[in-house]
């Protein structure tokens, strides 16, 4: 036999607590992550909420004619479910640019790039990144394009360390979000007719992921 010697309030509390406690310590990862990438203490909190505030924020650039567009449904890719989101013209896609995941990352990799002056092992660091991800690239339908998460940071993180092994954390970042961006997205604007999709967004939906976690996870790794 089974039988809990906590109330049912006091396990609650625990689960509460439980829950508090994974967001703190997740928080602090994220924090530690920044720093080791080298965004001063003092932005790293504006940086975070930024960037995870400004995923829900894509900035309209231009707009394709496409043939036909996917209604509303969810697709799954890569063990996750994308959604295909409502289209607000008929046979038209707006191509648009994420803020959390293309904006803040291209804005933060040239102020790395700035500050650590290491231009030409970053530029290699980011095509080699965005071989990878380019081959690993799968279009989604009516959402746009796709990418595992797994891979691009141990790459990132991998060519961080051939690269710049005493100064790797802000050559994996740059690596890894940077060349998730060009392999995934920009390399297949021009396949924009073959999605379907009423949004398509850079940085966005299928990437952000590989964008965002991609940069911070390689960040860590290295």
């Amino acid at each position: 036999m089974i039988s809990s010697p906590f109330g049912l309030g006091f396990l609650l509390l625990l689960a509460l607590l439980f829950v508090v406690f994974v967001i703190l310590i997740e928080v602090r990862i994220l924090a530690y992550a920044y720093r080791k990438i080298g965004v001063r203490p003092r932005y790293v909190v504006a940086v975070m909420l930024l960037s995870l505030i400004g995923s829900y924020v894509n900035i309209p650039l231009y707009r394709v004619r496409v043939s036909s567009v996917k209604p509303p449904e969810q697709v799954w890719m890569f063990g996750r479910v994308y959604v295909v989101p409502p289209a607000t013209q008929r046979s038209t896609s707006v191509v648009a640019i994420n803020v959390g995941g293309g904006l803040i990352p291209i804005l933060l990799s040239l102020y790395l790039a700035v500050k650590t002056r290491m231009f030409a092992r970053m530029a290699v660091g980011v095509l080699i990144v965005a071989l990878v991800v380019h081959s690993l690239a799968r279009i989604v339908p009516g959402v746009g394009i796709a990418v595992p998460m797994v891979i691009p940071p141990l790459v990132a993180a991998g060519v961080a360390l051939l690269l710049a092994f005493r100064r790797a954390p802000p050559v994996a970042y740059v690596a890894g979000s940077m060349g998730t961006l060009l392999g995934a997205d920009l390399w297949n604007l021009g396949r924009i007719a073959e999605l379907g999709a009423p949004l398509v967004s850079i940085g966005g939906a299928g990437t952000f992921d590989g964008i965002f976690l991609t940069g911070i996870i390689a960040g860590l790794l290295a």
